[in-house]
């Protein structure tokens, strides 16, 4: 029987109770890369105690509070809502793939770092989704392994392209090669800032923009083999997949119909080795993905802290049977985490949350703070 590992330890300890994919943190703090590297890089400014904005250049781009990095507020609205555990990941207008390696490979450490110290601050509570340099292969595959050997991470999160440059670009392979020998999550998050200009000036950059960049990407990565060639790595969409399920079966049709030659195994049946979250905002929605996916491929996200998480977390679960309740909100993101090493994920119950180490003592009700 092989030896547990550092994470499935720490896994093995986790509170019980929903699991949260799908949320955002972000250091106070954060070192002004732009300031010693060349490129447009984020930085962080304090503008209170407990609130702080995210600039980009000469502009303001979000404003945001200490649900981004207080591990004790984002505690008591985890209890509030009933979440035992949130998995952190970096804010997408962070990962900077279109800018100089250098300034993208030390911003990604720097976030990392912070990540990290936020999980071993409550390590019942919390697992995290580290950032890479995507622009870099080597540097990529570096920071992955630093995330996952030596951080303890479950893996990390990327865009859906690289500057001008699809993830099935060869030059990425080493990093989903390595991925996959590594077992890691690699979660897939649109970025505002990459968005086709003509659909974000529509005002339809959340709603349209960002799920049909998803499925592009996607779809790009599973009819160019990608996902069939890195089967370890757990690639996982954001936003319920985005438009993807609405479009797996016109994919297979496009398939058949690009080439008379037997085109193998159909798009649809690929895509039931990626995974998604269940931030759909709709009940029919989010049953379209459990179809597409498998009812094992599909786990808990809301986008916390931010305006568009849903609120109360899990509400899109609320119609569906107890069973795939069960199974999106604890039983699934457990073992995305955990991989094959997880002793009692199936055990957990999403319908209470345990009282469990790191609850925070002064977390009453109406306590906390909201993204």
């Amino acid at each position: 029987m092989a030896q547990p590992t550092a994470r499935s330890e720490q896994l093995a300890g986790l509170a019980q109770g929903m699991i949260d994919f799908h949320t955002h943190a972000i250091d106070p703090d954060l070192p002004d890369v732009g300031a010693t590297h060349a490129g447009c890089f984020p930085r962080v400014e304090r503008t209170g105690e407990r609130s702080a904005q995210i600039v980009l250049g000469d502009r303001l781009y979000r404003r945001i509070d200490d649900t981004c990095w207080s591990t004790a507020a984002r505690i008591c609205d985890m209890d509030r809502e009933g979440i035992a555990v949130q998995v952190l990941s970096p804010i997408p207008v962070t990962f900077c793939h279109d800018q100089p390696a250098p300034g993208a490979a030390e911003l990604a450490r720097a976030q990392n770092d912070f990540l990290a110290a936020m999980v071993a601050s409550a390590p019942h509570r919390f697992v995290a989704l580290g950032a890479v340099p995507m622009q870099d292969s080597a540097l990529a595959v570096a920071e992955l392994t630093r995330c996952v050997t030596e951080l303890g991470f479950v893996g990390v999160e990327i865009g859906t392209r690289v500057g001008e440059l699809e993830l099935t670009d060869d030059q990425f392979t080493p990093f989903f090669d390595a991925a996959s020998a590594l077992s890691a999550v690699i979660f897939i998050h649109p970025v505002d800032r990459d968005l086709d200009p003509r659909i974000s000036n529509l005002g339809l950059g959340f709603g349209f923009g960002m799920p049909t960049e998803t499925a592009a990407a996607a779809a790009a990565l599973l009819s160019a083999g990608t996902v069939q060639a890195a089967p370890a790595a757990r690639i996982v969409l954001a936003h319920g997949a985005g438009a993807l399920p609405a479009l797996l079966p016109r994919l297979d049709r496009g398939q058949h119909l690009a080439t008379a030659a037997d085109t193998g195994e159909p798009i649809s049946h690929a895509a039931r080795r990626l995974w998604c979250d269940s931030l759909t905002y709709d009940d029919a929605s989010l049953r379209l993905a459990v179809r597409r996916f498998g009812h094992d491929h599909v786990v808990l996200g809301t986008d916390y802290p931010f305006a568009a998480r849903e609120q109360p977390a899990g509400a899109v679960l609320a119609h569906l049977e107890p069973h795939l309740r069960q199974r999106i909100g604890t039983t699934n993101p457990g073992a995305l985490c955990a991989g094959s090493d997880h002793p009692n994920c199936d055990g957990w119950d999403v319908t209470t949350l345990a009282t469990a180490p790191n609850r925070h003592p002064h977390c009453g009700p109406g306590k906390g703070t909201s993204g």
